[in-house]
């Protein structure tokens, strides 16, 4: 008999969670903690969504995307998971940019950057003051006319290189292009500029493992393998899921799935005001990703000059349709060294590069495949410039594709940053369309990325919150009535 991965589950709780990516843990811990009852629901047999890992044989571990996070994320992790968690989170020192407009390496902060800003490219001191406090006085309120390619040009005009080492990396952490808003930018920028880049000590296992414990000493009821097949509205909102072709009850739902999987395949536009439902469907999906995954034979180790993150170009100019072609000619390099998993005597290396959906989905499987073998070989080529004996110190590679990413995480288009700007308005405003039903995940890019996605489960863990308060004072008015 199959495993019933759903035995012992309640037939009701205050506040089930769909889906485990860190908006969705971090919302259920948050709760928790509160005194709610939390069911989590996730339909993979691991937790993390995109923040997650797998194995191979021989004892190969790939990160699927620690590649980096705001200092923020420590001061996240301590008050939302544990200090364990917190202490965890170390800096990435060495950054490096190599492409035909210039190489260097750069602790990725403000400081280091107004001095390559100034030393290496010339800069006026005065204009790259006005950018950095520009961006980090930006919030969620502001004019959002002007855009990214607008904000540049204001104080880097003309300044091709300088657009290209104050954007790549930003888009490769969270989909952003020069046509967003600025806003989507100089927040996401000014979180990296603060303190520079850090990543999680030990691996995503090691941090989705700890994450589960605390969920569990918290009291989550967490399950595994669990699609849930709809969110059951009733004449007052929200009244639970299916799952499992069982009825699971709870006055409030969170999904940290897609939006819209969330609004058109778990819910379902029949509950929705026609205008809304308009606005939601014309809500822009946010790019997918291709990843090489690179493991070097026990013991092999890689010089440390190589940097912690490498982004790598041959690229005459920066442009997002280049970052997205299938001609790829600019990829980010994720150095992971024994140091990133003590205890190992591993050497691994992860290529990323931002890719179309519909440049994968259509392939037969035959041209499928032949493709992924195109892309590993063409990735260790390129990366071959930078460890000319690559493939000597090869044990493993294989590929990822957004069919990949869709397959796993169902998300819609294999989405890795959720959706454009315009989805946080729609995810915001879905409990006034139905009472007591949340999103939280990655959408507007500012809510996309490690630290963004688990802030904003804890916003809407406080929503719950406050909701839940509310609909305990109506029901006891009522029943004293």
């Amino acid at each position: 008999m199959p495993k019933d991965f759903l035995q012992g589950v309640q037939s009701k709780y205050d506040v089930i969670v769909i889906g485990s990516g860190l908006a969705g843990l971090t919302a259920a811990n948050t709760l928790a903690r509160s005194g709610r009852q939390v069911l989590l629901l996730e339909q993979h047999y691991k937790l993390g969504g995109m923040a997650t890992w797998f194995r191979r044989p021989k004892g190969h571990i790939f990160d699927i995307s620690l590649h980096g996070f705001p200092v923020g994320m420590i001061k996240s992790c301590r008050r939302y998971w544990t200090r364990e968690i917190a202490d965890s989170i170390v800096q990435l020192k060495h950054i490096r940019f190599d492409n035909p407009m210039f190489s260097l390496t750069t602790t990725f902060n403000r400081d280091d950057f107004t001095r390559l800003l100034v030393e290496q490219f010339q800069v006026p001191a005065e204009a790259v003051r006005g950018f950095f406090d520009t961006a980090r006085q930006m919030n969620f309120y502001d004019d959002q006319e002007t855009s990214v390619g607008q904000l540049f040009e204001r104080f880097f005009p003309g300044r091709e290189d300088v657009i290209r080492l104050l954007m790549e990396p930003i888009t490769y952490a969270n989909g952003s292009t020069l046509e967003d808003p600025a806003i989507s930018y100089g927040i996401v920028f000014s979180n990296f500029m603060s303190k520079g880049v850090y990543t999680f000590e030990g691996g995503t296992d090691r941090l989705v493992k700890l994450m589960h414990e605390e969920m569990l000493r918290n009291g989550v009821d967490v399950r595994i393998k669990t699609d849930v097949e709809k969110i059951l509205v009733g004449r007052n909102g929200v009244r639970g899921v299916r799952v499992g072709g069982r009825e699971i009850e709870a006055p409030v739902v969170v999904s940290n799935a897609n939006l819209k999987a969330t609004i058109f395949r778990l819910l379902g536009e029949e509950h929705l005001d026609p205008s809304f439902v308009d606005e939601a469907r014309a809500v822009r999906l946010n790019n997918s990703s291709t990843q090489v995954y690179m493991a070097l034979k026990p013991g092999v180790m890689i010089e440390e000059t190589q940097g912690d993150l490498l982004f790598s170009s041959t690229a005459p100019l920066f442009r997002t349709d280049l970052l997205l072609s299938r001609d790829i000619t600019s990829r980010t390099y994720s150095f992971y060294y024994p140091r990133t998993r003590p205890g190992s005597d591993r050497c691994m290396v992860v290529s990323s590069t931002n890719a179309r959906y519909e440049d994968w989905a259509e392939l037969s499987e035959e041209d499928y495949q032949a493709s992924k073998r195109d892309l590993v070989e063409t990735t260790l080529d390129a990366l071959a410039k930078y460890i000319p004996d690559i493939r000597d110190k090869l044990a493993h590679a294989e590929a990822s594709t957004p069919r990949t990413f869709q397959h796993y995480t169902r998300h819609v288009q294999g989405a890795s940053f959720g959706t454009k700007f315009e989805g946080l308005a729609v995810s915001r405003s879905l409990p006034e369309q139905v009472g007591g039903l949340y999103h939280a995940g990655s959408v507007g890019i500012i809510m996309s990325g490690w630290l963004g996605a688990m802030n904003y489960g804890v916003i809407v863990a406080n929503d719950v919150d406050s909701y839940l308060m509310r609909h305990a004072t109506d029901s006891s008015m009522v029943g004293s009535s």
